[in-house]
């Protein structure tokens, strides 16, 4: 949909109304001035309901309105692939710290598990998306004190590149750094590379899955370390319910010998206007061979507010 006074809406509507009057001569002048009305407005439904009213109105005049929506269609495809290059353009020449787009949440959480308490929640997400790159920084923090000791202190981050090979098809790499002293690890590191998928990409839904191998090292609370290949299975799953209504689904497995660690977060978040939304989600993590004294699986629940940047 053109918006009044855009490129596109002025440059189509001087080339209608640039056409011969030959062409529009037997057009009556009050349906040609709606027809021109329309076009300024650069509401291009608008435009072809009122042309199909004209049709059906005046159709001995079918072959004049033909040639108007025909120049106006051509127009519209020049014009969009115009801003296509253009931006493709501005896109290539940006620098490393242009386009970036950020979301930051704080709120609360609720842990069970290694560690049942409430506390507080912090993340960032930074995302940088090219022609054929897509950059991705997450960072998260989960913090909770007691009388001076502290009872929660979780620490996720991330950066993952994406190279698109097709339409579809990707390549990935990903390194991640974890911590959790609860769950009985100072610091646990992981990299991986590999191919992804996006099995749906509308305005609607998205769904995109991952694979390759991967390698981890651990250090645990108790001074030892442990290091593994591993390989990593992902899936990224977005669902717009309605306009101000998105349920997510980020799962994701770390397959090794000794300990494998499985995770699926499922959130509801829901736009309350001026960049702000509210978030919830449910965070499942359980590590079939965990460090001794250490419970297999541990559930996160947080209640956040958002902001979009």
């Amino acid at each position: 949909m053109l918006k009044t006074g855009s490129p596109i809406a002025v440059l189509t509507a001087a080339a209608v109304l640039a056409l011969p009057s030959a062409a529009l001569a037997e057009v009556p002048a009050p349906v040609r001035a709606m027809i021109d009305a329309a076009i300024a407005g650069g509401d291009e439904a608008r435009v072809r309901t009122v042309i199909e009213l004209a049709r059906e109105t005046n159709p001995d005049d079918a072959a004049e309105l033909d040639s108007i929506l025909s120049a106006y269609e051509a127009d519209l495809s020049e014009a969009a692939a115009e801003a296509a290059a253009t931006e493709e353009a501005e896109i290539r020449s940006a620098g490393i710290f242009d386009n970036w787009k950020g979301q930051g949440q704080l709120g609360a959480f609720r842990s069970t598990g290694n560690a049942s308490n409430t506390g507080i929640t912090a993340g960032l997400t930074l995302e940088r998306v090219g022609i054929d790159w897509r950059h991705k920084l997450t960072g998260l923090v989960d913090y909770q004190e007691n009388n001076g000791v502290t009872t929660r202190e979780q620490f996720l981050a991330a950066y993952e590149a994406n190279y698109n090979l097709s339409e579809r098809l990707f390549a990935y790499g990903l390194a991640q750094y974890e911590r959790d002293t609860f769950q009985g690890f100072s610091a646990r590191y992981s990299t991986s590379g590999g191919l992804g998928y996006r099995v749906i990409d509308n305005d609607n839904m998205q769904l995109a899955v991952k694979a390759g191998p991967a390698f981890r090292q651990t250090e645990f609370v108790n001074g030892t370390s442990d290091s593994s290949v591993a390989g990593l299975a992902a899936l990224d799953f977005d669902w717009q319910l309605a306009e101000n209504l998105k349920l997510t689904e980020d799962a994701s497995a770390f397959i090794q010998s000794g300990n494998s660690t499985y995770t699926s977060t499922t959130g509801l978040n829901a736009a309350l206007g001026g960049g702000l939304s509210a978030s919830l989600s449910y965070t499942i993590e359980h590590d079939t061979n965990p460090p001794l004294g250490a419970v297999q699986t541990d559930t996160l629940s947080r209640i956040t507010i958002v902001y979009d940047f």
